[in-house]
């Protein structure tokens, strides 16, 4: 029996990156897609585990997301307390599960893996649950848990606020919306590169919490502004109606990353919006 990845929610913003750079590299592997396979009924993942054999990694990035409402949460519980009741250790050799810096608390010291994980969004909530099933169900040795935080790039489904949502409005309607001035810092990164982090995650001998994030931050003004530049647009500034999220302020750290690669160098917004 030959070792092949097994992607678990295929096909997605994030996932199809990475199945794009495993052809590129020759690196065997089968994806579900989520369009498919629902792993909300348990008869689609004993059809996954057909597929699957003890020297086989796991990609779970199966997900309905951004979680919104207690109905999209009790869903992607679902799937993971699915999978962890078809399958054992001994089915595979490690399972990658995808969350989210949603799980951290807020805090004004850079997060850390062992930061505290209090969420107040249903989204942060769904992945520190997710995080735990998978936790007191399998070995520590066999799992790796990566963080993104906030993706941008080309055919992102979710629209989010930042570099997604102010290049489609640059591109439809020559003007950018941005709450107050704009002046939240947070940590952006490619998809691209978070495709490229979590190859290199999946076949390596790693286990544990692991961020993905750049390390630096950036202003959505600042986002905004070098768009401007380019796309030659107006930056429209909207009253906010309420407090600034994570208080403006969300610094993550990506030290356990830069160790492993220290040579690997995360492409800035102004240095990619070209090809964006």
């Amino acid at each position: 029996m030959k070792k092949k990845l097994i992607i678990l929610g295929g096909g997605g913003f994030i996932s199809s990156h990475v199945e794009k750079i495993c052809r590129q590299k020759n690196k065997k592997y089968v994806a579900f897609k989520r369009k498919k396979i629902d792993l909300t009924k348990m008869s689609n993942v004993k059809k996954v585990k057909k597929s699957i054999n003890p020297k086989d990694v796991i990609f779970f990035v199966a997900a309905k997301a951004p979680a919104k409402d207690l109905f999209m949460f009790n869903q992607n519980v679902k799937m993971v307390k699915n999978f962890c009741k078809v399958f054992n250790e001994n089915n595979f050799s490690k399972i990658i599960y995808l969350s989210s810096d949603a799980v951290y608390s807020d805090s004004k010291k850079k997060l850390k893996e062992t930061s505290l994980k209090k969420p107040k969004s249903f989204h942060g909530l769904m992945h520190l649950t997710r995080e735990k099933i998978i936790k007191k169900n399998f070995s520590i040795k066999k799992i790796l848990i990566l963080r993104p935080t906030l993706v941008y790039g080309k055919k992102d489904p979710h629209n989010g606020y930042g570099p997604n949502k102010f290049l489609k409005e640059a591109k439809t309607k020559r003007k950018i919306h941005i709450f107050g001035k704009g002046e939240e810092l947070r940590d952006h990164i490619w998809v691209k590169d978070l495709a490229n982090i979590i190859f290199r995650m999946i076949f390596s001998n790693q286990h544990g919490e692991f961020n993905c994030t750049t390390g630096k931050l950036i202003s959505f003004y600042s986002i905004a502004k070098t768009i401007k530049k380019i796309k030659k647009i107006k930056i429209i500034h909207i009253k906010r109606k309420g407090k600034m999220p994570h208080n403006g302020y969300r610094p993550i750290s990506n030290l356990k990353i830069r160790k492993l690669f220290p040579n690997y160098k995360f492409k800035t917004f102004s240095e990619i919006i070209n090809k964006l």
